[in-house]
C-alpha cells in the first residue's frame, strides 16, 4: 500500500544539525517525506512553522530499550507498546528496537509476536523491529537478566522471528556460539550481532569479530573489566576499527571520565542508548523487569541485591550528558544517536535530513529540551515554543 502524503509542510528559521555541523536560518519542506533543505526555498502554499532559531535534527533512533511510561516490551500487549511509543517522542526518539528480556521461550515468542502484529499499528515513534538481548548470554554476566532462562545459541530456536530481529546480544564464547554465528553470518548477514552478558577474554572476543560480531552492548557493563594484562572485551572493542558500541550515558552506568575515553577510542563507531526499562519517564517507586523487582530511586534502577537494572534514561539526557562531559560536540553527539545507528540498522532513510529521507524530525532547545516531535511528517508531540 503507497504510503499517505500530508500537504506540503515547511519548517523556518532553523538551526540544523547534520552532516556533524551546525547550519543557521535553515528552511526544511516536507510531507511524510523531506523534500527540500536549503537557506533559500519556496515555501508558497505550505503550513510554516517559524522554530524561531531553535535546534533542527532527525529523529532519535534507540537500538536498546525496554520499556518506558509503565510498559514493557515483555508485557506482550498491545497497549504497551502504544505506551512506549507515545512516550518515547516526548525525549526525541522517533525510532526504536523493541528489546527482549532473558525470559522463557513463551515469553519472548509473545513479545515477537506482539511486536509483529503492532508495528505498523502504533502511534508514535516506530517500530523497527526487535533486539534480542539473549537468551544466548553467559550467566557469569546476567547483570539484570534471569539466569535460570539463558538458553544455548540455537538459530532452530528463534529462526521464525528473524523476519522481525536487527539485533542480538550474545555471549560468543559459550557452547554452540561459534555454529550459530556462522549461521546467521550466512542466512541473515544484515542482523547485527553484538557481543554482550559476556565473559571473553580478549582473545575470544577478538575471534567472535572474525565470525561478524561487529557491535558490542553497553561497553564495561555485563563484561569483564578492562585490565591491562588482561583487556577483555573492552580491550578488544578498543583495539578493533570494525567495531562499534554503545554506552548508556546517564551517569550511573559510566562514569563521566569513562565517556570521555570511550569517545576518544571510538569515535564514529560510538552509539549512545537508553536501555530505559518501564520506569523511564516515570516517578520514583518499585517496578517490575523481565519479572524481576526493580527499586527506582534517584535516576537509578536496581534489583534487591543492588545490580544495576537498566536505566530511566532519556534519549535527550543522553546527548546533554555527552555534550557537558566530553569534548564531543552538539553535532557530533547527535550523529550518535541518528546517523550512526541507522547505518548499523542498515536504514536508508532514517537518521539524516536529506531530500528523500522520512520525515522524522526532533525540534529542541539550547539545553536539549525538546520543544517538538515528527514521525513521518507528523508532529507527534509539542511543548510551547
Amino acid at each position: 500500500m503507497p504510503r499517505r502524503r500530508w500537504p506540503i509542510k515547511a519548517l523556518i528559521n532553523a538551526r540544523l544539525v547534520a552532516d556533524g555541523k551546525i547550519y543557521e536560518n535553515v528552511t526544511i519542506l516536507f510531507d511524510n517525506t523531506i523534500r527540500a533543505v536549503d537557506r533559500d526555498v519556496n515555501i508558497t502554499g505550505c503550513e510554516v512553522t517559524d522554530v524561531k532559531g531553535a535546534y533542527v535534527s532527525a529523529g532519535f533512533i534507540d537500538i536498546h530499550i525496554h520499556g518506558s511510561g509503565g510498559a514493557d516490551v515483555m508485557d506482550a500487549t498491545s497497549e504497551a507498546l502504544e505506551t512506549i511509543s507515545k512516550t518515547l517522542v516526548q525525549t526525541g526518539t522517533t525510532s526504536f528496537l523493541a528489546t527482549t528480556m532473558t525470559m522463557s521461550p513463551e515469553h519472548i515468542t509473545a513479545a515477537i509476536d506482539n511486536v509483529r502484529e503492532c508495528q505498523e499499528r502504533v502511534s508514535s515513534a516506530q517500530l523497527l523491529g526487535v533486539h534480542l538481548e539473549g537468551p544466548f548470554i553467559n550467566p557469569a554476566r546476567q547483570g539484570a537478566q534471569d539466569a535460570k532462562f539463558v538458553q544455548k545459541p540455537l538459530l532452530s530456536s528463534i529462526e521464525k522471528h528473524m523476519d522481525l530481529v536487527k539485533m542480538i546480544t550474545l555471549a560468543p564464547e559459550v557452547k554452540g556460539a561459534e555454529a550459530f554465528l556462522r549461521e546467521i553470518g550466512q542466512q541473515y548477514p544484515e542482523v547485527l550481532l553484538s557481543i554482550g552478558h559476556s565473559d571473553a577474554t580478549y582473545d575470544e572476543a577478538k575471534e567472535s569479530f572474525e565470525l561478524g560480531v561487529h557491535h558490542a552492548t553497553h561497553l564495561f557493563n555485563a563484561m569483564p573489566p578492562l585490565k591491562h594484562r588482561a583487556p577483555g572485551i573492552v580491550g578488544a572493542v578498543f583495539d578493533d576499527e570494525r567495531v562499534s558500541c554503545d554506552i548508556i550515558a546517564d551517569l550511573v552506568h559510566l562514569h563521566p571520565a569513562t565517556l570521555r575515553m570511550v569517545w576518544k577510542q571510538k569515535q564514529e563507531s560510538l552509539i549512545l542508548i537508553t536501555d530505559a526499562m518501564r520506569a523511564g519517564c516515570m516517578k520514583n517507586g518499585c517496578y517490575d523487569l523481565g519479572g524481576q523487582r526493580v527499586e527506582v530511586a534517584d535516576g537509578e534502577a536496581r534489583l534487591a541485591d543492588g545490580t544495576l537494572a537498566g536505566s530511566v534514561l532519556k534519549m535527550n539526557e543522553a546527548v546533554r550528558n555527552m555534550v557537558e562531559h566530553t569534548s564531543m560536540t552538539l553535532p557530533q553527539a547527535i550523529r550518535s544517536v541518528t546517523e550512526f545507528p541507522a547505518q548499523r540498522l542498515h536504514l536508508e532513510k532514517k537518521g539524516k535530513l536529506e531530500a528523500g529521507c522520512d520525515a522524522d524530525m526532533v525540534i529542541f532547545d539550547e539545553g536539549l529540551g525538546i520543544i517538538a516531535t515528527f514521525v513521518a511528517g507528523e508532529m507527534k508531540y509539542q511543548r510551547s515554543l
